[in-house]
């Protein structure tokens, strides 16, 4: 038959290390080629391709008309975010070329728009992104194939408002049975807002226990899945990490000192698509027997690229010492330890050395002692700076007139 002289029909992507599969983001080339083997000569009318990027949200909802009345609500919404089209063989309209029998390929190169969307699948939702060949032969069932490809839209975390610390507190009077049983109040901090997967999130907590019952403090990583469409919502949520602490006992309180949340290995935020967002927030709770939970919720965003080791690191690391001196956690020192006196640090028998190797220069009468190194040098032997342990600012009476050449 003819439809069996297709042997091999696939798309294939270039990749920068063979045997792993590209990633692209946007503004990005993506190249490939689309492989044809054939087992004997085949006529061919056409081979065309097309890339598609879209995002989709569907959902179904039971709706009550009256007290024997139900209907499905359906809610739906997509977004074209990426759409490409070219022809990679056409002999002319309505002509056709046969082609030998063995391996054929043929390469395709296209752009990618500036700004995507993370490639996301979710229970109510995706983000997708494919490449779909189709060969259109006479008298034969167009035969199609395709390939699915990853977008992660990079979200950088070094940038001021993801570096600034976040911070609250929350208080909740516990009651049972319309009795008052005291207050419980919660707060807490983390250092920035901005975190990657696999990094470790120091949780610091304070938890005021004035109730006569014991509570139970829980911080969690929370996922939260937003779909959009039609003026509605739908919401997913999932908790991706979690941890607990030890119960706080009536009238006592607890701190917590950088209680270490690891991220696991999650995918990015989704902030910037019109039809789903991904977020994530940091939730802490204590638990209060016999009432509702005191909940403390500080906004979270999973990026992609990394808190870079200097630069903006500085940045975090300042903002981190200054909320640890907030809450009284860090302590810094009155005065500096002053370093070494000029005569620690440098023997009189290197001094010594160094006038004996510059003797000679000295005494050579082709060199001068006029010149600014040799005024330099001597400025540095006999005038030394003052040390680090004498006051830089000392009384006002003590203080000398300065030169106005200094």
């Amino acid at each position: 038959m003819l439809f069996d002289k297709v042997k091999a029909f696939v798309v294939l992507l270039d990749s920068a290390s063979s045997g792993s599969e590209p990633v692209f983001s946007g503004g990005q080339a993506v190249a490939g080629r689309v492989l044809l083997e054939l087992a004997s000569p085949a006529r061919v009318s056409s081979l065309k391709l097309r890339a598609r990027g879209r995002a989709h949200v569907h959902w179904t909802e039971s709706r009550s008309a009256g007290s024997s009345t139900a209907y499905t609500q359906s809610y739906s919404e997509r977004v074209e975010v990426v759409s490409h089209r070219a022809t990679l063989l056409a002999p002319g309209t309505g002509e056709t070329t046969t082609l030998p029998p063995g391996r054929h390929e043929f390469p395709f190169s296209f752009q990618l728009p500036p700004t995507l969307v993370t490639s996301f699948e979710g229970k109510h939702g995706s983000v997708r992104y494919c490449i779909k060949a189709t060969l259109h032969r006479p008298w034969v069932p167009t035969r199609r194939t395709r390939k699915v490809f990853t977008v992660i839209e990079p979200v950088d975390i070094n940038t001021p408002a993801l570096l600034a610390p976040q911070a609250g507190a929350r208080e909740k009077i516990a009651r049972s049975w319309y009795s008052n049983r005291g207050l419980v109040s919660l707060s807490a901090k983390i250092d920035r807002k901005g975190y990657t997967p696999g990094e470790v999130i120091p949780v610091f907590a304070e938890i005021d226990n004035g109730s006569t019952r014991p509570v139970l403090p829980r911080a969690a990583v929370i996922q939260t899945q937003t779909f959009m469409a039609r003026g509605a919502r739908k919401q997913n949520r999932a908790v991706v990490a979690s941890l607990s602490g030890e119960p706080v006992g009536p009238g006592r309180r607890a701190l917590w000192q950088g209680r270490a949340l690891r991220i696991p290995p999650v995918g990015p935020s989704i902030l910037h698509c019109r039809v789903l967002h991904v977020d994530y927030a940091l939730k802490v709770c204590v638990d209060i027997p016999g009432s509702s939970k005191l909940l403390l919720e500080l906004p979270l965003v999973i990026g992609t690229i990394p808190l870079h080791p200097f630069g903006s690191r500085s940045s975090s690391v300042g903002s981190h010492a200054s909320f640890l001196m907030d809450w009284g956690l860090g302590v810094l020192p009155e005065r500096p330890e002053a370093p070494p006196e000029y005569s620690e640090v440098v023997p009189d028998e290197e001094v010594a050395a160094m006038e004996q190797s510059l003797l000679p220069l000295l005494q050579d009468p082709d060199v001068s002692t006029e010149g600014p190194f040799f005024a330099y040098i001597e400025e540095f032997r006999f005038r030394p700076p003052p040390l680090y342990s004498e006051d830089p600012n000392p009384p006002s009476e003590a203080r000398r007139p300065r030169c106005m050449t200094c």
